[in-house]
């Protein structure tokens, strides 16, 4: 009998956080379905009717908790987490969960691009994070999907040989998307140019040394598929160096895009402070952060205020301010604060962290614990000063001895780029169809 009823304690103690767990993931659905916390993008779509909840989506998300078990069934409960790794379809045993971009009003400053990735006006594709999707290998694989799409399309038009300076694709920058597209329009023979306004890499090139940078495998155009779970930024950046090398490449760098536009001929003319293209396709390869945002703080135009960290190992005995609460923010405190001597504060304006993935999550909180971390809530710098910040916090005005500020406050995205090219937006579409 005393078993027994130890027994039924035991259950009674299960059953009661079983019931918590999923009372919690009601709230964060019921949260994310009445506010603009959904998916943005790509994310999985869950068949209840063949869901038999077995929990294999919710385990095997690298988020932590976009999905949990609502009454026995799978359920997005914090969708703006979702980055498309699509593992979640991969897991389930009874294929309940395909893959869907979000509807055009979830992502209203996103364009709106068809399931081939092209946008509203033919012929002109976007590829990678430009069109909502994190993840490098979702950017190789629109890349080189998209060049598949153009390549069809030449193939039913024909060509047009008499004219020398007509490209098939113009592929506008190179990172994992263009660099992807590059490869396979090598592999089918198109005649392309790749322009990008900066370095090979992309933002992958800015990234802190040694962050990872892939943890699934990929398949690049030409060179077979990458079987290691986890990538670090130099060995991309390593294979990248090898690609560049190829002679079948027509790689420029350190020539930005100033204008795409589609004449009445049909065909695209891209311009460039260097001179001017004509194609009959193009790939807006683009990164979406485009121009860092700034705060408008006195002493931001100091040089020691700074946007993106390279090489974080490069500071060190340093008194350093990150402004911002979101992943880059914190990966670049964390990376600092493990370099000797540092001492790291973190400046963020809301009362906590929110938006978070899962890993960076924990290892902020076990940092600030440690101490080897501090962060501020609330809090948004006055000014900037040399050997000094003046933050506003709680209503008062602290000043912190100060060597290094970084902001990782977003980018200015190239919006008026892309509807100066004719390029629809979410709600756009969805006001033109009412």
């Amino acid at each position: 009998m005393i078993a027994g009823a130890v027994l039924g304690f035991f259950f009674f103690r299960y059953w009661r956080a079983q019931a918590r767990t999923a009372a919690e993931a009601l709230a964060a659905a019921d949260r994310g379905a009445l506010s603009s916390e959904g998916p943005k993008a790509q994310h999985p779509k869950i068949a209840m009717d063949s869901c038999i909840g077995c929990g294999s989506c919710v385990t095997v998300c690298p988020e932590g908790d976009v999905l949990a078990l609502i009454n026995g069934k799978a359920a997005i409960v914090n969708g703006h987490k979702c980055i498309g790794h699509g593992l979640c379809a991969e897991a389930c045993p009874v294929g309940a969960i395909t893959m869907v971009m979000a509807k055009p009003s979830a992502g209203s400053d996103l364009p709106v691009i068809s399931e081939e990735y092209e946008t509203n006006v033919e012929n002109l594709f976007i590829a990678g994070e430009l069109g909502g999707l994190a993840l490098i290998k979702n950017a190789v694989n629109q890349g080189r999907d998209s060049i598949d799409a153009i390549a069809r399309r030449l193939l039913l038009a024909g060509s047009n040989g008499n004219d020398r300076e007509l490209l098939d694709v113009v592929i506008v920058g190179a990172g994992p998307a263009g660099i992807s597209a590059s490869l396979r329009a090598a592999e089918h023979g198109l005649k392309a140019v790749t322009l990008e306004r900066e370095t090979v890499g992309g933002t992958v090139s800015k990234y802190p040394r040694a962050k990872l940078v892939m943890t699934s495998p990929v398949e690049f155009p030409l060179y077979g598929r990458f079987h290691k779970t986890a990538l670090s930024k130099e060995e991309l950046m390593g294979f990248w160096e090898k690609v560049i090398g190829r002679t079948d490449l027509n790689i420029h760098t350190s020539e930005g895009v100033d204008a795409v536009n589609k004449e009445s001929d049909g065909l695209f003319h891209i311009r460039t402070a260097q001179g001017e293209y004509r194609s009959r396709a193009v790939v807006l390869a683009m990164g979406r952060a485009g121009t860092p945002r700034k705060l408008g703080v006195k002493g931001e135009e100091l040089p020691h205020v700074l946007y993106r960290l390279i090489e974080a190992d490069h500071y060190t005995d340093n008194d350093i301010l990150i402004v911002g609460g979101g992943d880059s923010a914190v990966e670049a405190a964390m990376g600092l604060a493990y370099q000797r001597g540092n001492r790291v504060t973190v400046s963020y304006r809301k009362g906590e962290f929110s938006r978070l993935k899962d890993r960076n999550a924990k290892r902020i909180e076990e940092q600030i614990q440690l101490g080897t971390i501090k962060v501020l809530f609330n809090s948004m710098p006055i000014e900037f000063r040399v050997g000094s910040v003046a933050i506003g916090c709680d209503g008062q005005v602290r000043e912190l001895p100060n060597d290094f500020v970084w902001i990782f406050a977003g980018g200015t995205p190239p919006t008026e780029f892309l509807r100066a090219s004719g390029i629809a937006f979410g709600l756009e579409s969805v006001s033109a169809a009412i």
